[in-house]
């Protein structure tokens, strides 16, 4: 496949640390360019990491006739303008996660032009790992799949953190507690109808610091998980079906550098085996596949409505919080 040439708007950490090294590994995928709203900054990072080229803003990168497509880690609030930017400057957008702040926001997504190819970046609906849990799942390997059980957190008070910024889209629910959500839907292959949580917010940031959340599939089928931003660190997943359960050892922040493991139980506690997967890397696989869209080698599948499906259950979860009610998505 003639590679993809992307550029990168924006030097944040979720960028330089895991995305773009994934990237880098594939002859699929050529970085011709990064930006940052300051030039030094872009020109450090582009020299680092091997980039042609450095873009002292992001209009000026977008105006880059070479560039094809782009991935846009800003904060949650500059996510849908950024994208809608690059969309109307004829490049495919990979739009990290969450799309948006609220459904009503990631409408707008619907305004790009026609043939502009926008995705919201969950890498693991590309991970090696999960694609091999959903095909046992799909084998009915441990029967029939009733309850995903989901823990996700990690601690950070840091004022200046975006995470810990409510006005721009800060908190454990939009930042981590959408994992549990895409999984589950994922894993399911289905929508669900009502969903409820609890919620403790910090009293000096005003962000949601732990989420405890349920969610109702239909047909006897629950999602339960608690998110945090502010206890140890820690992931773990647990799919339990009628004859045996699955259990992903780091569901999310899979390790590119060696094998990412998932046990597998039957109907005896306790006892099974560790399965272990070939090294990957997640966020190569998420790029590459991208790119086999662009080309039109493989139809898109996780597009703007499944990105505005999304973001419908992550509004009813806040709407229970006030409500104190269940909420149909």
């Amino acid at each position: 496949m003639k590679p993809v040439k992307w550029g990168i708007i924006s030097t944040a950490n979720i960028g330089v640390a895991k995305v773009i090294p994934g990237m880098l590994k594939s002859r699929d995928i050529e970085i011709v360019a990064i930006s940052s709203r300051r030039r030094r900054a872009a020109q450090e990072w582009a020299d680092r990491l091997g980039i042609p080229r450095a873009y002292g803003s992001y209009e000026d990168m977008l105006a880059d006739p070479d560039i094809e497509a782009v991935y846009n880690p800003l904060p949650n609030h500059l996510h849908v303008p950024l994208t809608l930017a690059a969309a109307r400057a004829g490049k495919h957008v990979l739009c990290e996660k969450p799309v948006a702040i609220t459904a009503r926001d990631a409408q707008k997504l619907r305004r790009a032009p026609k043939g502009i190819i926008i995705s919201e970046a969950f890498m693991v609906r590309h991970a090696a790992q999960w694609l091999a849990v959903r095909d046992l799942v799909r084998r009915r390997k441990i029967g029939e799949v009733r309850a995903i059980q989901v823990l996700f957190s990690y601690f950070n008070r840091d004022p200046k953190n975006v995470r810990n910024q409510a006005g721009i889209g800060g908190g454990g629910l939009l930042d981590i507690g959408c994992y549990p959500i895409t999984v589950s839907r994922f894993i399911f292959d289905a929508e669900p109808v009502r969903v409820t949580a609890s919620f403790d917010r910090d009293p000096r940031f005003g962000t949601d610091r732990l989420v405890s959340g349920l969610a109702d599939f239909g047909g006897g089928r629950q999602l339960s998980f608690a998110v945090s931003t502010q206890l140890a660190p820690y992931q773990r997943v647990n799919i339990m079906g009628n004859k045996g359960r699955i259990e992903i050892e780091i569901p999310f922040n899979a390790p590119p550098d060696r094998p990412n493991r998932y046990f597998l139980q039957g109907m005896e506690m306790n006892a099974g085996n560790w399965q272990e997967l070939p090294v990957s890397d997640q966020y190569q696989l998420q790029a590459e596949a991208f790119g086999r869209v662009i080309r039109g080698r493989q139809k898109p599948v996780w597009g703007v409505e499944d990105a505005i499906q999304n973001m419908r259950i992550l509004d009813a979860f806040f709407r229970s919080e006030k409500s104190g009610r269940w909420e149909k998505p």
